[in-house]
This record gives structure tokens, C-alpha cells and sequence, in this order.
């Protein structure tokens, strides 16, 4: 791709849209946009451009494609693969702006809403019809809806509930061209291809959502949470398995070992037990006739597995306390190190307790600060790896140390993202994963959709080759993997 150089008469032309307040080129203002949640990896874009209406966005991309300008969409820029990072530069298409619920049908359970509305607000507009959105991340307060469908996040309740492309039935699209377009709908059943599906997911590579329809659900007639600790995480990690062969799912199934939990009771001092190994926390939801059959279920599996104590939340109160040391577990790390590298492995739950000896001796050898936490019910592992930036052979270590996890998490016959991503941090992983078949496949699809390569450059498809390739902005990992 030829890329044309921000100029005067593009940068008016993007003012002549948005209007001068929402065209940023001041480099303080750039500077805030230079990476997302996973900061390792940073590069600013040239220009900010902040939408209000499709329509704006429609005409933002026409000039980008008309000049040949990178643009990479961005939500809140709390993506943990470095999605909404502008490694090739070009214009950082933030779309927060358009935040509109702007319909919700109880009858149908849908909400109509642009996509820069964030998973709480939608469910706080939905709960006076006793209806939520339930894709729930951790950053769910400010992650947006756009984000959630370019990543296909999901959360602690995915276990129960699925990812993000369970609950999206349409689309509205702008295409690399600068058409809109609109994908799927509230029909239950349609005789075209499921674009909406092959959208989800797709990174910001082959089109920018501007509105979603989604679907709601009834918040459930009872909810009961446990918060149980074990004397080692393989235990807690055989009771998450034996709960499910068990015949009981549970709404949500979250663990986090020894280091988090010390350091979300330094944070927020909740009295959490600093001696134990692991921290299990179950939620059951439904019916509640079932609910007292379900948790004599899940005592029996936890006292198997050796529990040192286990409680049930005795209130709403309570059980926000208890999310709240899940929820923040990733802040509280905070005060061991300043950077945190957050992978994304998925495995299949049965192997749980042989990963997780695998990482702590990944993290032995490289001699590495890994924190765990974990979607366990559905196998999804976030080891966090402490470091500091400016120390490169501490950077060189976590790159290793993610490179190694992954394909440990491959081994074990998972994948290489649950709900993060691909982004910058795994692409150059993904030939573990796919044959090079599969990534020309990939490819095409792309080219099909942005035959000039301007949507959101550089990200998922492993295409560099040398150091020059990454554009005016090589990023850290490059220069000290391959000595850029």
C-alpha cells in the first residue's frame, strides 16, 4: 500500500466532517491515543478524528481511501492486543462519540444502539424492562459495544452465556470504500450468508460498525455466588471440571491465585485470605427451585477437591464485593509493577491444572512475574506478566515467556485467543495456530473487503518480513526480537 502523507488539504477536508474540535493533530492530544490496554506496543497515530453519526464515519473513510490514509478504528482503548493501535500511523478513528441507545424492543429483546454505547449502559437502559446485555468483560463500565463486536469479547459469564456474537443479530457497516452497508437483522432465521457472524471478530480489517442490534435477556429469578479458597490451584482447577462433569453449568466460573489475590487485598482490603493458594468464585443463576439442588452439587465437587472454606455471598451487597475482587484483579497489579502483559489462551478445562504447573515453570526458567487469573469454567487463561517497559531484557523475558504460554495453550489443544484477540500481541504467532493455507485464505477475505489495505494495517495477518515493514513506527517488540 502507498500511503499519501497527512497534508493541509486532507486534514480540511476531515474538519469540513467533524468539525475542527473533533479533528486532533495537536501531538499532546495524539499522544493520549498511542496505544490501548496492552501498552508494550506503542505508536501514535498522525491525526484523531472523532465521528458523530455513520454518516460522518462514511465520509471520514472516503477521504482516507481517497488519499490512501491507515485508519484503525478505536472504542474506549481498552483492547488488550493492541487492536486500536496505529502501527502504520494514518488517522485513529475514535468512535466514542456515538453513544445513543436509540431503541429498545421488550417485547422482541433487542436494543438498537451505536456502537461507541458501553455494555452497562445498554444494560442500564434495559433494566427497567428487566432485561441486560450479557457479554460482561472486566472493563465492562467503559469498553464499548464496537469493541466487544471487533474482538468477540465475552467475560466471566461467557461460561453460561457466550461471547459477543451470541447476542448481535445485525449490523450497520461502513466498508473500506466509504459505503454503508447493513448485515443481518431481528429475523430469526435468514436464506442469505451470515455476514454478521463472519464480521464479529474481524478486528476492524474489513469494515467499521457504527450501530449494532442485540439481544437481551431476563435478568434471572435467582443468583447466588460462592467464594471458595484452596491450598493449591490444581485443586481449585480439578473442582472447576468436576462442577461441570457434574452436569452443572454455572453462570460463571473465575479463579485467581496466590499473587492477585494479595495484591486485590493490599488495593482494597475486603479481608480476603492471603494464605491461600487460589480463589475460586462460582455464581449459579436461573430458577431458584433449581438453585438449592445446583450448589449441594457444587459443594460436594469443591469439598472433593479439598476446599480450605468456601461462602455464599448472603446479599446483592456482598456479591458485588466478592466481583469486585475479580473485576479489579488486573488494577491491583498494578502495585507490584507498572506494565502488565495480559495474554489470552484458551485450553480445554480438563487440562487446567497441567497449564497451569506449565506456566509457573515458564515463569521459573525466564525468571518471570506471572499473576493468574482465569475464566475457568470455560478455559480461558489471562497470565499477567509484570515488568518494566524501559527494562529491554525484561521486555525480551515477557516476550518469550507470552511466545512459550501460547504454545503451551497449542500443545494442550487450545487456541491462541478466548476473547482479546490477535491484534499486534499474537500475530506473529498465529502460523502455530494456522497453515500457511489458512492464513492466504484469511488474507484474501481481507483484500476482498479492502482491496487497498487501509482498515486497521499491520494487525492479525503475520505479513512482516523485515524490520522496515512496520512503517515509520517500528514498535518495541520488533527492535528486540529481531534487533530493529
Amino acid at each position: 500500500m502507498t500511503v499519501t502523507k497527512i497534508n493541509a488539504d486532507l486534514t480540511a477536508k476531515l474538519i469540513a466532517i467533524v468539525g475542527r474540535e473533533y479533528v486532533l493533530d495537536d501531538q499532546v492530544d495524539i499522544g493520549l491515543y498511542d496505544c490501548d490496554a496492552e501498552t508494550l506496543d506503542k505508536a501514535a497515530p498522525d491525526l484523531v478524528v472523532l465521528p458523530a453519526t455513520t454518516e460522518q464515519v462514511a465520509a471520514v473513510i472516503k477521504v482516507a481511501a481517497q488519499y490512501k490514509i491507515p485508519i484503525t478504528p478505536r472504542g474506549a482503548g481498552t483492547g488488550l492486543s493492541g487492536g486500536s493501535t496505529c502501527v502504520r500511523g494514518g488517522i485513529s478513528l475514535v468512535l466514542t462519540r456515538m453513544n445513543r441507545i436509540l431503541h429498545i424492543d421488550p417485547l422482541e429483546r433487542l436494543a438498537l444502539v451505536e456502537v461507541g454505547a458501553t455494555n452497562m449502559s445498554v444494560s442500564q437502559a434495559a433494566a427497567k424492562h428487566n432485561l441486560y446485555f450479557a457479554p460482561d468483560p472486566s472493563s465492562q463500565v467503559a469498553s464499548t459495544i464496537g469493541g466487544n463486536i471487533a474482538e468477540n469479547a465475552g467475560g466471566p459469564h461467557t461460561l453460561k452465556y457466550g461471547m459477543t456474537t451470541h447476542h448481535v443479530v445485525g449490523l450497520k457497516v461502513v466498508l473500506a470504500d466509504g459505503s454503508i452497508v447493513t448485515l443481518g437483522g431481528a429475523a430469526r432465521s435468514s436464506n442469505e450468508i451470515d455476514l454478521t457472524g463472519f464480521f464479529i471478530g474481524s478486528e476492524g480489517l474489513i469494515g467499521v460498525a457504527c450501530e449494532a442490534l442485540v439481544r437481551l435477556i431476563p435478568r434471572p429469578e435467582e443468583i447466588q455466588t460462592l467464594l471458595a479458597y484452596f491450598d493449591t490451584v490444581a485443586g481449585a482447577g480439578q473442582a472447576v471440571s468436576d462442577v461441570v462433569a457434574a452436569g452443572v453449568i454455572p453462570a460463571a466460573m473465575e479463579m485467581i491465585d496466590r499473587l492477585t489475590i494479595n495484591a486485590v487485598e493490599d488495593y482494597l482490603a475486603i479481608g480476603l485470605n492471603r494464605a491461600a493458594a487460589a480463589l475460586l468464585i462460582i455464581e449459579l443463576d436461573g430458577p431458584a427451585a433449581g438453585i438449592l439442588a445446583q450448589r449441594k452439587v457444587v459443594e460436594g465437587a469443591l469439598e472433593i477437591n479439598n476446599v480450605l472454606s468456601m461462602r455464599w455471598a448472603a446479599d446483592a451487597k456482598e456479591r458485588l464485593v466478592i466481583w469486585k475482587a475479580r473485576k479489579t484483579s488486573f488494577g491491583a497489579l498494578g502495585r507490584i509493577a507498572p506494565h502488565g502483559y495480559v495474554l489470552d489462551g484458551v485450553i480445554p478445562r480438563s487440562r487446567l491444572a497441567e497449564v497451569i504447573s506449565g506456566i509457573e515453570a515458564i515463569g521459573t526458567r525466564l525468571n518471570l512475574t506471572i499473576a493468574n487469573v482465569y475464566h475457568a469454567g470455560d478455559g480461558n487463561l489471562h497470565p499477567c506478566m509484570l515488568y518494566h517497559r524501559e527494562n529491554e531484557d525484561e521486555v525480551r523475558r515477557v516476550m518469550l515467556g507470552g511466545k512459550e504460554i501460547l504454545e503451551l495453550c497449542l500443545t494442550m489443544g487450545g487456541t491462541l485467543s478466548g476473547e482479546h484477540g490477535i491484534g499486534i500481541e499474537k500475530m506473529m504467532e498465529m502460523p502455530l495456530a494456522f497453515s500457511a493455507v489458512d492464513l492466504t485464505m484469511m488474507a484474501k477475505l481481507k483484500e476482498a473487503f479492502d482491496p487497498s489495505g487501509i482498515l486497521n494495517p499491520g494487525k492479525v495477518l503475520p505479513n512482516l518480513k523485515t524490520c522496515g515493514e512496520s512503517g515509520a513506527r517500528p514498535l518495541l517488540r520488533h527492535k528486540i526480537l529481531s534487533g530493529c
